[in-house]
């Protein structure tokens, strides 16, 4: 009888688009929505460890740079946790109540947009409540997390686990649950660069483009160090705003 948690052969190309799955930062997307999924329907349950690195590359016909690629990303968003020396665990099922945003939603630049914008209202409202409530250590883990997305401009990374960190940082300082729990939802959702191009739609070179948005973290950071609620929500509208208009710029060239 076939295992339920095995995917049947030609599994990641029902994820996604068999043009996008040439290129391995796609392929690790794609991985991390088909462990989503069975983390979701409950065919991984909290607790439950994942399957090796090697039955996974085995099973994807993957290699294993895309296999570690697609954990830190499932790590980042929450779902499962790795201790050293024992393997890799679910953490959480990644869904609850009836608010959804589905990794299929996320397709297409209007999706990433609409995504950007419920962003906007919910994070600049963060930052202003985490400059007044943040706490020393709120405050040492951001800089960490700037400083780990800085490193990884020049190790030419994407940098995704240090950004989701810093916003995940952010929601925490607010000292209110609930913008954490939503954040998590949200998970690696909460960066666009993960499932597009955005350095692509905005004409830029991939470093040059990361090295804009560490400037914008950075304002955001500085005032909330600062204490200035004012500043820190400006700066996360600005960080988002910034993000939403080019790829909004993107999809209104397309359209031409």
């Amino acid at each position: 009888m076939p295992n339920a948690k095995t995917a049947p052969p030609g599994a990641l190309a029902n994820i996604a688009p068999a043009g996008a799955l040439r290129r391995p930062r796609n392929l690790a997307v794609a991985l991390v929505d088909a462990f989503g999924l069975r983390i979701r329907e409950g065919l991984l349950k909290v607790g439950e460890r994942l399957p090796t690195e090697a039955a996974i590359m085995a099973e994807f016909g993957v290699s294993r740079t895309v296999v570690r690629e697609a954990l830190s990303k499932l790590q980042a968003a929450g779902l499962v946790e790795t201790r050293h020396g024992i393997g890799t665990f679910v953490m959480s099922v990644g869904e609850r109540a009836n608010f959804r945003i589905a990794p299929e939603q996320l397709a297409t630049l209007r999706e990433v947009i609409a995504v950007l914008e419920l962003r906007i209202g919910l994070e600049a409202e963060a930052a202003g409540l985490a400059a007044q409530r943040r706490s020393d250590e709120n405050l040492r883990v951001m800089q960490a997390s700037l400083a780990a997305f800085a490193v990884a401009i020049e190790e030419k990374t994407d940098a995704v686990a240090a950004d989701f960190q810093l916003h995940m940082e952010i929601a925490r300082a607010t000292q209110n649950v609930h913008f954490v729990d939503l954040m998590t939802y949200l998970g690696a959702m909460l960066i666009p660069r993960n499932r597009i191009n955005t350095a692509g739609f905005a004409g830029e070179d991939r470093r040059d483009y990361l090295r804009r948005v560490h400037v914008e973290h950075e304002s955001i950071v500085n005032a909330i160090a600062s204490k200035d609620s004012e500043a820190a929500r400006a700066a996360m509208r600005t960080h988002l705003s910034n993000s939403r208009e080019r790829l909004r710029r993107a999809q209104e060239a397309a359209a031409d």
